[in-house]
C-alpha cells in the first residue's frame, strides 16, 4: 500500500458527561473532570495528550452541569486584562494556552446511556475516519504519550488498537478483558473482549484502559448494540463484534496509569505527579519524609 492511501488519526473524542458519583461530594456541583491534579484539572491532562500526539481536533462529549469545562478551554478576556496589567506575563502566556492549544468542539449527552451511547454522539463529528477515544478518568504518565504510541501502531496495522494493561486477578472485574495472542512484545491479536467477568471467567489479564483507536465501522455496531453491563450501551460489546469483522489490536502501553475517577487512584496521582515536578518535587519530597518520621 502507498503511504498516501493510509488511514491517519487526525480526530479526538473525549466522553465527559459522567455524573462523577464515585466523587460525591465532590462532583455534586463540579464536573469530575474538572477535579485539580496539583495545578490543572483532570481533562487538561488529558486534552494536553491528545495535542502532544499530534492531534488538534478534538469533541468533547458533555452533559448537563459540565459547561465549567467549557469555559475552561474558552478565552477568558478580563482575567487576560487583570494579568495584563498586573504585569504577570508569564501567568497570562499560560491563560491564553489553555484557550490556544486545540480545536476543541462540544456535544451533549442528554442521557446517562453508557460509554457506547457517548461514542456514538461523536458520529457526526468523526465521519468515515478512524478516530481516537480518550476517557477521563484515566491520566498516563509516561516519556512518551500513550496515544503517540498507539497511533504508531495504527500507522503500521491499520486497524483499530485498544490500549491494556497487566491488572490483579482480583481486579478484572472492573475491566474489559481481552482475549488474544500476543504476536510480538506489548502487542496482541484481539480475538475476543468481554466485559467486566468474574475472575474465574476470565480470558486473560489483560484489561482494556482508557485509550482507544477505532475505525468507523464503531458507529454502525454501537447502533445495533442493545444495553448490556448495568443496563448502558457498552463500548466493549460493540468492539467485540468489531474484532469478528475486522482485525482489532490491543498495546500494552509503555507509561503508568492512574485511575483519577478513583479517591484513592486521585491522590496516588496527585502525590506522584507532584514528585515529578522541577518546581515541587523536592520540597514535596522532603514534607513527606517528615511528615512518615513523625507517624512512625
Amino acid at each position: 500500500m502507498l503511504r498516501g492511501n493510509l488511514m491517519r488519526v487526525r480526530k479526538a473524542v473525549i466522553p465527559a458527561a459522567g455524573l462523577g458519583t464515585r466523587f460525591l461530594p465532590a462532583t455534586k456541583a463540579q464536573p469530575k473532570e474538572m477535579l485539580p491534579l496539583i495545578d490543572r484539572p483532570i481533562i487538561q491532562y488529558i486534552v494536553e495528550e491528545v495535542v502532544t500526539s499530534g492531534i488538534e481536533d478534538i469533541l468533547i462529549i458533555t452533559g448537563r452541569g459540565k459547561r465549567a469545562i467549557e469555559d475552561h478551554f474558552d478565552c477568558c478576556l478580563e482575567l487576560e486584562s487583570y494579568l495584563r496589567e498586573k504585569g504577570k506575563e508569564e501567568w497570562l502566556r499560560v491563560v491564553r494556552q489553555i484557550a490556544q492549544m486545540a480545536n476543541i468542539h462540544y456535544v451533549r449527552q442528554c442521557e446517562p446511556k453508557g460509554l457506547g451511547h457517548a461514542v456514538l454522539c461523536a458520529q457526526s463529528f468523526v465521519g468515515n475516519e478512524p478516530f481516537a477515544v480518550l476517557l477521563g478518568d484515566d491520566v498516563i504518565a509516561g516519556d512518551k504519550p500513550c496515544l503517540a504510541q498507539m497511533i504508531d501502531l495504527f500507522m503500521e496495522v491499520q486497524a483499530s488498537v485498544v490500549a491494556v494493561e497487566r491488572v490483579p486477578r482480583e481486579d478484572v472485574s472492573k475491566y474489559g478483558i481481552i482475549s488474544g495472542e500476543e504476536i510480538r512484545p506489548r502487542v496482541f491479536a484481539v480475538h475476543d473482549l468481554v466485559e467486566k467477568p468474574q475472575p474465574e471467567e476470565a480470558p486473560s489479564r489483560w484489561g482494556v484502559t482508557g485509550r482507544y483507536i477505532i475505525t468507523p465501522r464503531i458507529f454502525g455496531l454501537l447502533a445495533e448494540t442493545p444495553p448490556g453491563a448495568g443496563g448502558e450501551i457498552q463500548l466493549t460489546d460493540a468492539l467485540r463484534r468489531l474484532a469478528k469483522e475486522e482485525q482489532v489490536f490491543a498495546y500494552a502501553f509503555s507509561g503508568k496509569r492512574y485511575d483519577a475517577g478513583d479517591k484513592l487512584g486521585y491522590l496516588k496521582a496527585t502525590v506522584e505527579l507532584a514528585l515529578e515536578r522541577e518546581d515541587l518535587g523536592a520540597a514535596f519530597l522532603e514534607y513527606l519524609r517528615n511528615l512518615l518520621a513523625e507517624r512512625s
